[in-house]
This record gives structure tokens, sequence and C-alpha cells, in this order.
């Protein structure tokens, strides 16, 4: 008979999962609860973004972005719109995951459990609203660009989950520290707009290439394009713009750039989590 007893450990992870997928599915229901059009403003946000920036920086300021490779796409809302998306839930989910601990203080209080579960869970909601998201794009590129994209449309998955656990990583790291310095919260929306114009939502690297060339040419000597490449968010955007706007495979280069982030991302995030989230409930 006892043979046939879960053990204390397995029954553990069993109520953990649980919970984890409880608080997901409970931070999806709640993000757009109680509104007219509900989980459509996931789809509004994004476009009125990719409205405002492609009249500005495409209509206004006249940024040039190259064919797609394969795709022979030339329409620059398509191509921000990319790079918005992406960058949208890299910095939403690094944001919701770090307020996680901090906004869920009473049920901390209350309740002993592990603790990385509430950033898990917003982060994985996140995706949620971030995979609907890349389905309309890639909806939107085929009406664009021809059905050819379906044919690379499979590469999603893993950049997906790639994208998913660097963003886990920062969200963790950073929610664990911003309950000992509760200034973080507000460093980090100025750090984050910083990193967006770092990260060529708005502009491909030929301007950054041109710029570099200029400096050149007036006797200064800087790497900016070794630079603005070694940004993994920036990264992250050319990957799904290979797919979504070339219509090709990103490098081996690139997804071996993807993979050595996402995991010094999680292995530092987990390591300084673990560390410091064990008196968090005495700071709170």
């Amino acid at each position: 008979m006892t043979e046939n007893l879960p053990s204390p450990r397995a029954s553990e992870r069993d109520i953990t999962l649980n919970l984890l997928k409880n608080l997901t599915l409970r931070e999806i229901r709640a993000e757009y609860k109680r509104t007219a059009l509900g989980r459509v403003w996931s789809l509004i946000n994004p476009l009125a973004q990719i409205a405002v920036y492609s009249l500005v920086f495409g209509l206004i300021l006249r940024v040039a972005v190259a064919p797609g490779e394969n795709s022979g796409i030339r329409f620059f809302p398509a191509w921000i719109g990319v790079g918005v998306i992406v960058w949208g839930f890299i910095s939403g989910s690094i944001s919701a995951g770090m307020g996680s601990l901090v906004t869920n203080s009473g049920l901390l209080t209350k309740v002993y459990f592990p603790r990385w579960v509430l950033v898990v869970s917003t982060v994985l909601a996140r995706t949620s609203t971030f995979a609907t998201e890349l389905l309309v794009l890639l909806a939107i590129m085929v009406v664009i660009g021809g059905p050819a994209v379906l044919l690379y449309a499979a590469l999603l998955i893993p950049l997906l989950v790639l994208t998913c656990v660097f963003a886990l990583g920062i969200a963790l790291l950073l929610s664990v520290a911003s309950v000992y310095f509760r200034d973080l919260q507000h460093l980090w929306a100025i750090l984050a707009q910083v990193w967006m114009y770092a990260s060529g939502v708005m502009f491909s690297v030929d301007i950054v290439r041109s710029a570099q060339e200029a400096l050149a040419e007036d006797g200064v000597s800087l790497p900016l394009v070794t630079i603005f490449e070694l940004n993994p968010a920036e990264r992250f955007l050319h990957a799904y713009r290979d797919v979504l706007y070339d219509f090709q495979v990103p490098s081996l280069d690139i997804w071996l750039q993807l993979t050595a982030w996402s995991a010094i991302s999680l292995i530092v995030g987990s390591l300084v989590f673990r560390k410091l989230a064990r008196n968090i409930v005495e700071e709170i």
C-alpha cells in the first residue's frame, strides 16, 4: 500500500505547479478585467504605438529601412511593428515581474509558498499576450508579403521561449532587488526608455553604421556597430525581423547569442533571487 503513495516531494511539486497555473490564469484574466474591449486592448495599444512611430520616424523623419531580404517587403510600419511588439513584451514582462513581489506583499505575509512563483506567473501571463500578438503580426505579414512567411513561422516558437527566459531572468533579479531598494522601480522607468532607443526599435543598424563611418571621416574611431549589436534586446529584435520581415532563418551566430544571453540572464537572476528572497517578508 505504501508503495503507491506519492512522495512528499512529488506532492509539493504538484502543489507548486498548480499554484503557478492558477496565478498565471489570474494574471491573464485580471489584466483587462472590467474593460469594455477586454483583451482587444492588447492589440490596440501596440497598434497605436506603431501608428505614432511610423508617422514620426517613417513619414516626418524619413527613416529608411532596406527591403526584406526574401520577402521584398518595403513597408516601414511593418518593420517597426515587429520592433514595437517584441520590445513591448521584453520591457513589459520585466516591469510587471519586477513589481510582482511588492504588489503581492499581503499574500506573502500570510501564506508561505515559493516566492519565485509570483514572478514566473506574471511573466507567463505576458507571454500569453505576446504569443497572440505574434499570431496577429504573422497574419498581417501573410497579407503584405505573401504566404512564404509561414515556412518560417515555426521559428517563432524557440524565439518566444528564449525571449521569455531572458525577460524572466531579469525580472527575477529586479523583483527581489526592488524589495530592498524601492527607488529601483523609478530608476527602471528611465533605464527602459534609454534601452528602447539603444535597441533599434525605431532605426536599423544601417543608420548606426552610417554614423560610425561619419565619425571615422572626422577622425573619431568608435565601434558603434559592435556596441549596438552587443545589446541583447537588439539581437532579439533582429531575429524576429529576420523571420517576420525578411522571411529568412536567423544566422547561427544570432541563435548562439540569444541562447547565451537567455542562459546568463536566468542563471544570474535565479542565483540573486535565491539569495535575497529569504528575508523579503521582513523587508516588505
